[in-house]
This record gives structure tokens, sequence and C-alpha cells, in this order.
């Protein structure tokens, strides 16, 4: 089971007034990293798959630690945990080799913008997602064992 590693630079403006990353910032880092996932990693040149858009169904998200502004991008870990007949669910963590800041889940629904209702995954798409797939950990609930 692969997972997918995004490397988030931290910006100065992420800092809230307690001097660490704001909690609603988290969530731009999630979807920066989920992006970088389902669209710039899709299957194949050229391929539809992924490219007709998504919505977020639900986030859950478990704050472990704080963490504080440095010039040194924070990971971001990503893995699937399930993959249904029109969603699939996302387990990521965010953090250093020694330390878990934030630990997450999202639930994506992908889209018909055209048609502007939820669509099936395609099997290129599943074929994709499968190689990132680990149920054995925690049963789909987000969290990603330490």
């Amino acid at each position: 089971m692969a997972r997918h590693i995004y490397q988030c630079p931290l910006r100065w403006s992420d800092m809230d007034a307690f001097g660490h990353v704001n909690n609603v910032v988290f969530l731009r880092y999630l979807e920066e990293a989920r992006i970088d996932f389902m669209f710039r990693l899709a299957p194949g040149d050229g391929s539809p798959s992924f490219s007709g858009g998504s919505v977020v169904a639900r986030h859950e998200i478990d704050y472990v630690r704080p963490l504080v502004h440095r010039h040194e991008p924070v990971t971001v870990e990503s893995r699937v945990t399930k993959i249904g007949a029109a969603s699939l669910t996302i387990a990521y963590e965010i953090k250093d080799a020694d330390q878990v800041y934030v630990r997450a889940s999202t639930v994506v629904v992908p889209f018909d913008l055209e048609a502007q209702r939820p669509r099936r995954i395609s099997a290129e798409e599943r074929e994709f997602l499968q190689e990132y797939v680990d149920d054995s950990a925690d049963g789909g609930s987000g969290a990603l064992a330490a």
C-alpha cells in the first residue's frame, strides 16, 4: 500500500494570535494535499479521471498538537481508507518525522459538473485509488497509526 506524500509550505499568514497555525488553515493543507493526490497524480496523461470535479461531503479532524510557523514545510501523508460506488474516504496525518500535529479524514464525492450531480467512481479511478488503500489500521475512521 502506497501513501501519498505532500510537502506543504507554511505561510506567515497561517498563524493566529496565539502564535501557532490556525485550526482552519489545516483544512487548506488537507485540500492542497488532496488536490495534488487526485489531480496531479491521476492516472495517464490526458485521462479524464478526477477532472470532472468532486465535492467534499465530510471532514473529520483531530488536532493533536500545535504547529508553530517555521521555514521548513510540513508533511501531509495521505491514504485511502474506503472506496464506495460514488465516494471515497481519504485519511491524513500532518506531521514531521517525529511529531504528528493533525489526524484527519475527508469523504470525497466525484461530481458531474455539467449535470450538477454526484457520479460513480470510474474503473480507472478505482484502479488508481486501490494502490493507496489501507483499511487494516482503523476500519476507515480516518486516524492513521502513529
